[in-house]
C-alpha cells in the first residue's frame, strides 16, 4: 500500500474516531497531493510515488513549522498548540531523520573528501552535501553544523 493510499484510509479512520485535528490534517493531505498531481500533469485519480508524497508531506511540514515559529513571535500561544497539534501527524508520516552526531560525521568525512579548507564556495559545499542527505537530514540543522565547523 501506498503512503498515498496509507493517508486516504486514514481519513476513513479519523471520520470512524472522531478525531478531528487528524480528519483536518488528512483531508489537507489529499488536496495537496491532488494539487501535486495535477501540477505533474497527471489526473487527480492517480497515485503519488511514495517519494512525491513525502515532498508533498515534508512541504507542509515546513508550512507548519514556519507557521509555529510566527505564530510565536506574535504570542498566538493558542495557534501555536493547533499547528504544534498537525506537525505531529505529518511527522508521523514522514521518515526518521538523522541525528545531529550522524549528520556531523557526514559532514566532517565530506569536508575531507572535498578538501574544503574555507567556505569561500559554501554553497557548492552544501549543495554536495545535501545531495548525500536529501529526505534524510534537515537542511536547518545541516546549514548549522557545517557553520560551526568553519567557525
Amino acid at each position: 500500500m501506498t503512503l498515498h493510499e496509507q493517508i486516504k484510509n486514514n481519513i476513513k479512520e479519523s471520520m470512524k474516531s472522531g478525531d478531528k485535528v487528524r480528519l483536518e490534517v488528512m483531508r489537507g493531505l489529499v488536496t495537496a497531493f491532488t494539487n501535486e498531481l495535477v501540477a505533474t500533469g497527471k489526473t487527480p485519480q492517480d497515485l503519488l510515488s511514495d517519494e512525491d508524497a513525502i515532498k508533498v508531506i515534508t512541504r507542509a511540514s515546513k508550512q507548519r513549522k514556519d507557521s509555529i515559529e510566527q505564530f510565536t513571535k506574535g504570542g498566538r500561544m493558542d495557534l501555536v498548540d493547533i499547528e504544534e497539534d498537525q506537525l505531529k501527524i505529518l511527522e508521523e508520516f514522514l521518515p526518521k531523520l538523522m541525528e545531529e552526531s550522524e549528520i556531523e560525521e557526514i559532514v566532517k568525512n565530506k569536508i575531507l573528501e572535498l578538501t574544503v579548507k574555507d567556505l569561500t564556495k559554501k554553497g557548492m559545499f552544501m549543495s554536495s552535501v545535501m545531495k548525500d542527505l536529501k529526505g534524510k537530514a534537515d537542511g536547518s540543522l545541516v546549514k548549522e553544523i557545517v557553520d560551526r565547523l568553519f567557525i
